[in-house]
């Protein structure tokens, strides 16, 4: 055992040590087809799942092991992925993204991309024409929802404990009505914040990142439960947000895609 144990150790230290090597920091810049730099590209390893974006040069630094993927993302622009260190050479990598032609219709004046998602998806957002009614007229927003609410076991108990029942209460609890209520509520509130996005994201966005056109309800419901923080911003009506959250769920959603289809 002692003898296994040396020869052991040596080979442990050689196999660590190349795996220690293998993996490398690759460097590169990022422009569009006009050569101005990009900031706030979304750069992600596919293998490892880290992610880090462009600074405002364009430049970024990322570790990567020998034939690792790059996925370079940032929305209205086409995805571009790049495989790294393959043939053992590291040069820094010079990556240009094209941006996706939109027909525009009429011609209007349009702010360039700052690479602030915040700013941007003021830019590529769906015009909320019902909201915008809504301001000009000075319509008041409605305060929670006009549906009836489902009985609780607390609220029903402790008024029997001190002498008053509650028929209909200990009806909707004891019918299962109560319970079928507030799970038709989940529902419609899922769909009502699916809607909202989609509602002010083009399928386009969805698209170039790689889901199909009939499976970006599912996307975005598979968001809401990788990722909490996608719906919490969709209650605050912060567009921005929801895009940034979103996006990190993507490569999750096309492994689960790819692994459905094995």
């Amino acid at each position: 055992m002692r003898v296994h144990g040396k020869k052991l150790f040596p080979f442990l230290i050689v196999l660590f040590s190349n795996l220690l090597l293998s993996q490398q920091t690759v460097t590169g810049k990022i422009i569009d087809d006009s050569g101005e730099s990009l900031s706030a590209v979304t750069i992600v390893n596919i293998s490892s799942d880290k992610k880090i974006y462009s600074n405002s040069e364009g430049m970024f630094s990322i570790e990567a092991n020998p034939g690792d993927e790059l996925r370079f993302v940032k929305e209205d622009f086409r995805r571009v992925s790049k495989r790294v260190l393959t043939d053992g050479s590291n040069p820094q990598l010079l990556i240009t993204l094209y941006q996706i032609p939109k027909d525009v219709g009429e011609v209007k004046i349009v702010k360039k991309l700052t690479g602030d998602l915040e700013q941007d998806s003021r830019i590529v957002a769906k015009v909320d024409k019902g909201e915008q009614v809504r301001q000009a007229v000075g319509l008041p927003q409605p305060v929670g929802k006009m549906r009836e609410k489902p009985a609780e076991v607390k609220s029903v108990l402790l008024p029997i404990l001190l002498g008053n029942l509650n028929v209909q209460g200990v009806y909707d609890l004891v019918s299962g009505k109560a319970r079928k209520q507030k799970r038709q509520y989940r529902y419609d509130d899922l769909q009502e914040h699916i809607a909202w996005v989609r509602n002010r994201i083009s399928n386009d966005y969805f698209i170039q990142a790689g889901i199909p056109a009939d499976k970006i309800s599912e996307f975005i419901e598979f968001s809401f439960l990788i990722k909490p923080q996608v719906r919490t911003y969709v209650k605050a009506r912060n567009l921005s947000g929801v895009m940034l959250r979103m996006e990190e769920t993507v490569p999750l959603f096309l492994e689960r895609l790819k692994s459905s289809h094995r």
